[in-house]
């Protein structure tokens, strides 16, 4: 509270002598504002700050950060390169500049900022993953796991580096992937990433780890996710083990407990009654399921 008044009674000070302030005082303003996240004023100080040559970099950069926080991005994106034009080496500037292209989805011109990040920061393991990461979303799988190798070191101490590296194998059909996805589900637990492994171990034909993965996914997954449903998972783990372990009486089980919670994907339920692995004895069981899904459709 005292801050605040202090804020208000300086600004008020301010602009009875507007005058004799200094570029210094200005700046000071716009950081007290943005610090209060109190960004139409800040940017007001910054603006007038950024006329001064004194405070005119580093208030141009707050200017970018307020159009960041605003999600005001292609105005945000204009101030960095402002700075990155005038300093081709002003790494701070490059840094934010990449980041808001990638709020963008321009994911090129991302990566061309984060080159030159480690072009000035080679050992940059943080920028290093950051570049990575821009080269996974432009399916650049290869180039992006060569940089990520390049900061091995730093992949016991970062999470986020082991999930990344998990993707990237997986996306080029590495068996190295499960033991990467492995060592990740070891130390930290998600839902999607575990439902990942399990996609992967089922392809790579581990069935068995596959289903012991799902009944870990259903005991976690109690709700709906952001990215899974809990009926999804649930018929994930009856449709492995009626084509993975067709004598387990668990399946038809998990299969109408999905159902009951929902799961009502008729091509999912027909590709499964087609599915040579599933035992003949359920075929008829399974057609009955269908039959009640149809039907409930129809009233609903």
């Amino acid at each position: 509270m005292i801050k605040v008044v202090f804020y208000i009674s300086f600004v008020s000070v301010i602009y009875c002598c507007a005058s004799s302030i200094s570029a210094e005082e200005f700046f000071a303003m716009g950081t007290a504002y943005y610090e209060l996240g109190k960004f139409a004023e800040a940017e007001k100080w910054f603006a007038k700050a950024s006329a001064i040559k004194k405070t005119m970099n580093a208030s141009e950069y707050n200017l970018g950060r307020i159009a960041f926080e605003t999600k005001r991005y292609e105005e945000a994106l204009r101030h960095f390169e402002k700075l990155v034009k005038a300093d081709p080496q002003n790494v701070m500037a490059l840094k934010a500049a990449a980041y808001t292209e990638i709020m963008r989805e321009n994911y090129t011109k991302a990566d061309e900022y984060y080159k030159r990040v480690l072009e000035l920061e080679p050992e940059s393991a943080d920028e290093g993953y950051n570049r990575a990461l821009v080269l996974y979303k432009m399916k650049k799988y290869n180039e992006a796991e060569e940089i990520l190798n390049k900061y091995s070191y730093s992949m016991p101490e970062n999470k986020n580096n082991v999930l990344l590296l998990a993707r990237l194998q997986s996306a080029q059909k590495k068996v190295e992937a499960l033991e990467t996805y492995a060592t990740w589900l070891s130390v930290s637990q998600d839902p999607q990433v575990r439902y990942e492994y399990i996609m992967l171990l089922y392809g790579n034909t581990y069935y068995a780890r596959a289903i012991e993965e799902a009944k870990k996914l259903v005991a976690e997954v109690s709700a709906d996710t952001a990215t899974l449903k809990r009926a999804d998972i649930q018929f994930l783990l009856a449709r492995l083990l009626l084509t993975a372990d067709p004598e387990n009486p668990d399946g038809m089980t998990e299969l109408q407990n999905a159902v009951n919670s929902g799961f009502n994907d008729l091509n999912a339920l027909d590709a499964l009654v087609k599915d040579p692995n599933v035992k003949k004895s359920n075929l008829t069981e399974i057609q009955n399921i269908i039959a009640n899904v149809i039907a409930q459709q129809k009233k609903d």
